[in-house]
């Protein structure tokens, strides 16, 4: 057994998930290769496994149970986080991973075809760009750890999302005066509880308001 499976086991059950052992076998060899491939292609500046596994898989998995179903865009999604860890848990769910960085989508490209994970499709395209939206549509729900700046989020992202889709940033701090100025947006935000992690997570979620 990985020397890491019960504290994964613990933590997801803490976050109210109940994986199974083939599921959390599945996040650590993820964990494992990105890992690996780290030490090649700067993935990722953690790289203690036990770290990793509370700021990357634990982290990401605390957001799973607040996300709204269907198909799932990861913005800046750097070695597949969370985008990864969600399609994982979530093989019926379509996950688009987006980055910039063509070393981590040849990660993710990598792992979705040894994982055999037909429900991942990793793009290497900015989300600025007009032709990405063109090429991957429109989603349900939109993701992201990456944007510094809620308003920049919102900017680039807002053209992707079906009606009454959601988009779900991943927040340390709460960020109060990004979340002032957008008064065209439902916004709910979370308050994660991390396992093992000593640190602030919130989770924001926004909504388009309708216009009469």
């Amino acid at each position: 057994m990985h020397p890491l499976f019960s504290k994964l086991k613990d933590g997801s059950l803490k976050l109210g998930l109940e994986l199974s052992d083939d599921t959390l076998s599945k996040l650590l060899q993820y964990q494992d290769n990105l890992s690996l491939w780290n030490k090649a292609y700067n993935l990722t500046a953690i790289r203690d496994p036990k770290e990793m596994l509370v700021k990357h898989l634990l982290d990401s998995l605390s957001i799973i149970p607040h996300l709204p179903e269907g198909r799932l865009l990861d913005v800046g999604t750097g070695g597949g986080l969370p985008g990864f860890v969600i399609a994982i848990v979530q093989p019926e769910r379509d996950c688009v991973l987006l980055d910039s960085n063509g070393k981590k989508i040849r990660f993710l490209r990598q792992m979705t075809a040894d994982m055999k994970m037909p429900n991942v499709l990793p793009v290497q395209a900015r989300i600025e760009d007009p032709q990405t939206l063109s090429d991957l549509g429109q989603f349900d729900v939109v993701t992201s750890r990456a944007f510094a700046a809620l308003s920049d989020f919102v900017r680039d992202c807002a053209v992707y999302l079906k009606p009454n889709a959601v988009l779900a940033a991943m927040k340390g701090l709460i960020p109060s005066e990004e979340m002032a100025d957008m008064d065209s947006w439902h916004q709910q935000t979370i308050t994660l509880a991390v396992p093992s992690l000593d640190e602030q997570r919130h989770l924001i979620l926004l909504t388009k308001k309708m216009t009469a």
